[in-house]
């Protein structure tokens, strides 16, 4: 499929836990003319404590310079875990363009801010040792999924459950702490004149209109993988990697509206059977729809 936009976040290349194979199935499947990359694609914190670094993890470096070189508009915006990366602000590398910010003009007019995120997260920008700790519990949730889920599989478990999931949205203080990101960038955009933000930061992927402004966020490709498409009428699609349809959640003007459309086979995992494919609710205007 052709779009004209893609976007990606918080694919933590040199980890055990990125999910490079999903993300080389959804780029064979998906051509654009823009692909931005917002943030903590390569993760050097947790390269310092150990790298894992895949065949497959290549290959992602491989084809994202080869669009690059091919003429399509690669776009790098750093995020906390490449934070090295923010002192090379309007330099281009490959043919690859970094940005510690970017304004986006869709196909519709439309004004999106395009960072990471990291910014407006209280803890990562006054408590790094605590966003560390994090970080490592977070890896470890991770890692243990992967275990979990072919348990799972051997008990005949149906659904799909994630753990790293589980622990994020369960944790009262950690679900007050995603309501404040989101609403100090609304806030942010809203005072900038622009239309919407496109982020990433919490791996909580996310298309919604909050009070005529558009928050988008890609997710991430290490438990949900996730990213969002712009199609050539400006039309913003969250694809969901995990699933047999994807959720696109279309705002046009003046309303949103959420449609559903078939993603590409490959997208599910090998081995995953549709018991265990996650059910997913896609809230829009205050109401959910269950998929």
């Amino acid at each position: 499929m052709h779009v004209r936009s893609i976007f990606i976040s918080d694919v933590h290349l040199g980890t055990r836990g990125c999910q490079a194979d999903r993300l080389l199935d959804f780029l064979r499947d998906y051509e654009s003319e823009n692909l931005f990359l917002v943030g903590d694609i390569i993760d050097f914190w947790s390269m310092n404590r150990g790298i894992h670094w895949t065949p497959a993890q290549n290959t992602v470096v491989q084809k994202i310079l080869r669009r690059a070189r091919h003429g399509q508009r690669v776009m790098l915006i750093p995020g906390n875990h490449d934070e090295a990366m923010r002192e090379y602000d309007g330099v281009s590398f490959g043919d690859i363009e970094v940005r510690c910010e970017h304004i986006h003009v869709a196909a519709d007019g439309r004004r999106y801010l395009l960072l990471h995120g990291d910014e407006f997260d209280q803890v990562t920008r006054y408590h790094r040792w605590l966003a560390v700790i994090g970080d490592v519990g977070y890896n470890l949730l991770v890692r243990l999924n992967a275990s979990l889920s072919r348990l799972r599989r051997l008990l005949r478990r149906p659904g799909y459950w994630s753990l790293a999931g589980y622990a994020k949205n369960r944790v009262k203080r950690a679900v007050s702490f995603v309501f404040d990101f989101e609403d100090s960038l609304i806030r942010a955009v809203r005072e900038r004149g622009l239309d919407g933000v496109i982020c990433g930061h919490i791996h909580s992927a996310a298309i919604r209109l909050v009070d005529g402004v558009v928050y988008v966020n890609c997710g991430d490709w290490v438990d949900s993988c996730t990213a969002i498409v712009e199609h050539h009428d400006g039309r913003l699609e969250l694809v969901r990697a995990w699933q047999p349809v994807a959720a696109t959640a279309a705002i046009p003007v003046p309303a949103a509206s959420v449609a559903v459309s078939p993603a590409p086979a490959r997208c599910v995992p090998a081995g995953t059977s549709n018991d265990e494919l996650p059910q997913v609710a896609v809230a829009c205007n205050g109401s959910a729809i269950r998929l």
